[in-house]
């Protein structure tokens, strides 16, 4: 039996990992998986104990320095999938980073708070002179494990004026009436080469792969056979949420698989891993660039295809 740590078992992009377990794909590589759900709070496995992490393509990096031991073995999906909603009522043009001026931002204040700030500032804002505040997320419920309502509770609250987080909390704010997107980074929003801060990737122990490259390479093969599935036909993401979701979650999450599936690709390019090495040095993740090959275990690149 193996172990899949899946950072946000609600990102639409991390959704891959756990649907090619869900329905079988792992399983047909002869990948015998258990599903291990991710911290609220930002800590990360020890990825060499685990064999296989999906989340963002930095998080090794949050308990392995410098990628030391662990290779990524294939995108989950393309692009940075981080969003913004903003108050429903406020008079604000989507995209307008300078409507943010004066409000206060929710946000988790691990690395999707650190990607905020890196984004803010790239777009020449002063959180100081421009006035803006970014506050802890809400709690929602002690242990839980999805907390897509964070946004809502955020704003119902008064806690903030804005949030920053996944696709789903987005979906679940717009749906109760108390938001409407602001910011969606992997669409174009946001400053120049936004889109290239992060990508969600499935990564594994260098250890587990050299010892076991045909497991290593059944695994990028799950993903691709998933990513091609769910992209056939999103209603299959329903009954991974049915199985996985509280009802409100699994309610939606096929709609928003459907509306992600266009980033539903494999392939790791010298782009993204260029973008990727920018923010990681800019945001204190790295000292310094990481080699192409250094991040990726580019022996299973003919597989990203299918």
């Amino acid at each position: 039996m193996f172990k899949l740590f899946v950072a946000d078992l609600g990102s639409p992009s991390y959704f891959v990992a756990t649907a090619a377990v869900c329905l079988g794909f792992f399983k047909e590589e002869g990948l015998e998986m258990d599903r291990v759900e991710g911290s609220l709070r930002g800590e990360a496995p020890d990825i060499r104990t685990v064999q296989f992490v999906g989340g963002a393509a930095y998080y090794p990096l949050l308990s392995c320095p410098n990628l030391e031991g662990v290779r990524l073995l294939c995108a989950l999906a393309q692009y940075s999938y981080w969003f913004m909603g903003i108050r429903a009522d406020l008079d604000a043009k989507r995209g307008d980073i300078e409507a943010l001026k004066g409000l206060r931002i929710a946000s988790a204040p691990s690395s999707p708070g650190k990607g905020l700030r890196h984004m803010l500032k790239e777009a020449g804002i002063d959180l100081e002179r421009d006035d803006i505040k970014i506050v802890d997320n809400p709690l929602t419920g002690e242990g839980q494990t999805f907390r897509g309502n964070v946004g809502v509770v955020a704003l119902q609250q008064g806690i903030a004026d804005a949030f920053w987080g996944n696709g789903l909390r987005l979906e679940m704010a717009v749906r109760a009436g108390v938001a409407k997107p602001h910011l969606d980074l992997r669409r174009g929003d946001g400053p120049p080469g936004a889109r290239y801060y992060n990508f969600a990737a499935l990564a594994a122990s260098e250890e587990f792969i050299n010892e076991h490259p045909d497991l290593a390479a059944g695994a990028v093969r799950a993903i691709v056979k998933t990513q091609k599935a769910l992209k056939a036909d999103p209603t299959l993401a329903t009954k991974v949420g049915n199985e996985m979701f509280p009802p409100e979650e699994a309610e939606i999450i096929a709609e928003l698989v459907a509306r992600d599936t266009p980033f539903y690709d494999a392939e790791i390019s010298q782009e993204a891993v260029a973008g990727l090495n920018e923010f990681c040095v800019a945001t204190g993740l790295l000292e310094k660039p990481l080699a192409y090959e250094r991040w990726v275990a580019t022996q299973f690149r003919d597989l990203w295809k299918g």
